[in-house]
């Protein structure tokens, strides 16, 4: 009887609670909500302060500057999305996509590294797939009759 009732108090503090690894978890996402929102600003930065190797890039890839401008306005409207708790998952899958783009434009076309889109792509599909719950029901809320 004695070891069964040590046995239960070692589970007990051996295993973390599901209410307190959720909010580990949670707690987590938001760090990498802010860190993604931050390194898709400072990119929208460098997309509007015409830095020339962006200006470059967007060159070699042929659709002129409204390009980079549209692109950098996504950035910065994502960016905005991923700290608002409703649309922070559609915000991540929106950057998967974009990022997906990215990463397939600066092999194809700029001749680059991807290191970075794919990193970023890699951050944004963690959003997208912890934040999944908000976006289903974002989706619900849209799509009810």
């Amino acid at each position: 009887m004695s070891e069964s009732i040590s046995r239960r108090g070692t589970n007990r503090t051996a295993t973390a609670s599901p209410a307190s690894t959720g909010r580990a978890v949670n707690v987590g996402l938001w760090v990498v909500q802010v860190v993604t929102a931050l390194a898709f600003v400072l990119a929208a930065l460098g997309k509007f302060g015409g830095d020339p190797m962006v200006v470059a890039t967007f060159d070699r890839i042929g659709f002129g500057d409204w390009f980079r401008y549209v692109i950098g306005v996504l950035e910065l409207l994502g960016a905005v999305a991923l700290l608002v708790p409703p649309l922070a998952g559609l915000a991540g899958l929106a950057f998967v996509a974009l990022m997906v783009g990215a990463a397939v434009v600066t092999v194809a076309v700029a001749g680059g590294s991807v290191v970075l889109p794919v990193g970023l792509l890699v951050l944004s599909a963690l959003v997208a797939w912890g934040r999944w719950r908000s976006t289903a029901r974002l989706w619900h809320t849209l799509t009810r009759r």
